[in-house]
């Protein structure tokens, strides 16, 4: 049967005589086969290695579509449960949910289900059996793979407060290169959005014609308007996620210029914009859930007055006025200016010379400043009003729910290792955005898990900077289908919690995972090959708590991209699952002491799938390498 519908399949496309290299690649994609064309290029050759000229006949085609898709790890097991080596019954196919996959709940209208979405071949599929055909197409899917996919979609409570959650958070969004030089762009927000990034960030400066203009302040990188990141942002705020979007801004600009401002976000947002409390609760305690505040865009600043007073403005019209804020009164990003360079202060020329050099040291040696804030942006802040961070005791005895500080990552790291318990009381209450050091001029990322173990919420990363940091970011927000939040263990929730990520106690919920890595299939090959070959080693790494963190090694496969077979077994003992990443490296050998990256992929453990899977890759940039893959045997328990 599978050589008839073959035939039937192909034969059009042969009516002409045979095909070239380019037609083999039509008939391919038709067949919606993924393929590496370097890999392709390859079988392709070595099948025209038996006669002459660049021309194949459908015997020849054939040949080359079992090299690349009748694998023979997945023979062996279709093999394992077929009754004739050519045919999988229904019943045989549910043996093998249960046995192999774990899918201890599967039935017979699962196996069912399998066979109708994947078998080709009618006659089989009519019969409730699956062909070997059909088997690779199921063990390619979806649902194959290695992430969990009940975790494809919003699984999680949605309906705590809003500190409750790890928030997907940008810094400096504007940017797609590095901080001193590089170009602003509008880019910068259109991709956070689509990644499901839910605080963005906007450093606000005036401009001229009284529009105010996006850049990092002091530095040579380009200038966009304001006006024209409100409206990217009000085309693709909800793309991606309907949960809460909140802008943070990191504001410069002068009282005239932040109506402005106020202004552009009422007007493009509309109703999107978030400028009262829900339900007018003035009196607030706690802080709405992502599920109260859907389809809402908060704006993150500094706020002067109480809500009541807010509100109370709003119903009469006023505008041109402003208040001052000393600096004790709000997170100054002293921090907060996550600048690069140190600030130079307005000069009244009256000043005297002596003066004159302290005005070039950063903001925070100077004395208390003022700043003037416009009532009109003020008055749009509601649950996510920046505030100075003091200390854990200040925050404790003053700080209300609605206010967020923002900590540079050098000083939180200090926080995270002289203070952890009180950290996470912290966190259980108040968000918390981590932000890179003013230093990193390439905008190059810090790791982000010693930030998530003690349960901050708002970890901001370069999105325009690949790498490890990235890719932990990127892993940790596929779970709970891509929204953006992701709901806190709970000892990350309960402000008496005694957890922290060195001592882990009580809440240790200890797992034994096998990884049997089995097979690589299409790998990329190594850049510098001229033909499609790499030695590819893979690295299996955990994140998590500090007594988590481990790395291991497979063998070297030698030149080997297309189908590399390693059967190797890797055993890891995770104290706190609920906390860790796991990521799968592919690199190649290129000397003892130096690997070619050539692909990863990063998912939270809890997110494993259990069974024969499938291991997508990605490149370095974070997009999907459509034909590459790893092939592996997860167990836990």
């Amino acid at each position: 049967t599978s050589h008839t519908w073959f035939w039937n399949l192909i034969q059009n496309d042969f009516k002409t005589g045979n095909i070239d290299f380019e037609g083999c690649m039509r008939l391919l994609e038709k067949m919606q086969i993924p393929f590496d064309e370097d890999h392709l290029k390859h079988i392709f050759k070595k099948t025209l290695d038996k006669h002459t000229g660049d021309i194949i006949s459908m015997d020849d085609f054939r040949a080359i579509y079992r090299a690349l898709v009748h694998r023979p790890e997945f023979e062996d097991l279709f093999k394992a449960y077929s009754t004739d080596g050519k045919i999988l019954p229904d019943g045989q196919l549910l043996k093998f949910l249960v046995k192999e996959q774990f899918q201890t709940e599967a039935n017979e209208t699962t196996a069912l289900e399998i066979i109708m979405k994947y078998e080709p071949i009618d006659e089989v599929r009519m019969k409730r059996m699956m062909s070997f055909e059909g088997f690779i197409r199921y063990m390619n899917s979806e649902e194959c793979s290695i992430f969990k996919s009940q975790h494809r979609s919003i699984y999680q409570d949605m309906t705590q407060p809003l500190c409750d959650y790890f928030i997907s958070s940008s810094h400096n969004t504007y940017l797609i290169a590095d901080q001193l030089m590089g170009p602003s762009h509008l880019w910068g927000y259109t991709s956070a959005l689509l990644k499901g990034c839910r605080c963005l960030e906007i450093d606000c400066w005036d401009g001229n014609n009284n529009e105010p203009i996006v850049y990092h302040g002091h530095t040579l990188t380009s200038r966009i308007p304001f006006r024209s990141v409100i409206h990217v942002i009000d085309k693709y705020a909800f793309m991606s996620s309907a949960y809460p979007l909140v802008l943070s801004l990191e504001n410069h600009c002068s009282p005239k210029q932040q109506e402005v401002m106020a202004e552009c976000l009422k007007t493009i947002l509309g109703d999107k914009l978030l400028s009262s409390p829900i339900g007018g609760e003035v009196d607030m305690t706690q802080l709405p859930s992502p599920e109260a505040l859907k389809f809402k865009v908060l704006i993150k600043n500094k706020k002067v007055g109480t809500h009541e007073q807010s509100l109370l403005r709003m119903e009469d019209e006023y505008h041109g006025e402003t208040e001052e804020l000393s600096d004790s009164d709000y997170d100054s990003e002293d921090e907060d200016t996550d600048d690069t360079l140190p600030l130079k202060q307005p000069r009244s020329p009256s000043k005297r010379k002596g003066e004159r050099r302290s005005s070039l040291l950063p903001q925070k040696k100077t004395k208390v400043r003022k700043t003037k804030i416009a009532l009109a942006l003020s008055d749009l802040v509601v649950y996510t009003k920046s505030q100075k961070f003091v200390s854990f005791d200040y925050s404790q005895e003053h700080q209300q729910c609605y206010e967020n500080n923002s900590i540079g990552e050098s000083y939180a790291r200090k926080l995270v290792r002289g203070s952890a318990k009180e950290f996470i009381a912290h966190t259980t209450r108040f968000i918390t955005r981590i932000y890179p050091k003013g230093t990193r001029m390439s905008s190059s990322n810090y790791n982000p898990q010693e930030f998530w173990n003690v349960g901050c919420q708002m970890v901001a990363l370069n999105f325009q900077t690949p790498g490890t940091q990235m890719e932990l970011q990127d892993g940790k927000f596929l779970d709970n289908g891509g929204c953006g939040y992701v709901l806190k263990p709970p000892f990350l929730r309960d402000p008496n919690t005694t957890f922290t990520p060195r001592n882990v106690g009580g809440y240790s919920k200890p797992m034994s995972l096998s990884i049997r890595l089995i097979s690589g299939h299409q790998l990329p090959p190594s850049s510098m090959s001229k033909t499609n070959k790499a030695d590819p080693m893979v690295q299996i790494e955990i994140y998590g708590v500090p007594e988590d963190q481990t790395r291991k090694k497979s063998s070297v496969i030698k030149s080997n991209a297309l189908c590399p077979k390693w059967n190797e077994t890797f055993s890891f003992h995770i104290q706190v699952p609920e906390l860790a990443m796991i990521r799968f490296c592919v690199e190649n050998e290129v000397s003892l002491v130096n690997n070619e990256f050539l692909g990863q992929y990063t998912l939270p453990v809890t997110s494993l799938n259990t069974g024969y899977r499938r291991i997508p890759l990605m490149s370095k940039e974070g997009i999907k390498l459509e034909s590459a893959s790893l092939f592996a045997h997860v167990w836990f328990y």
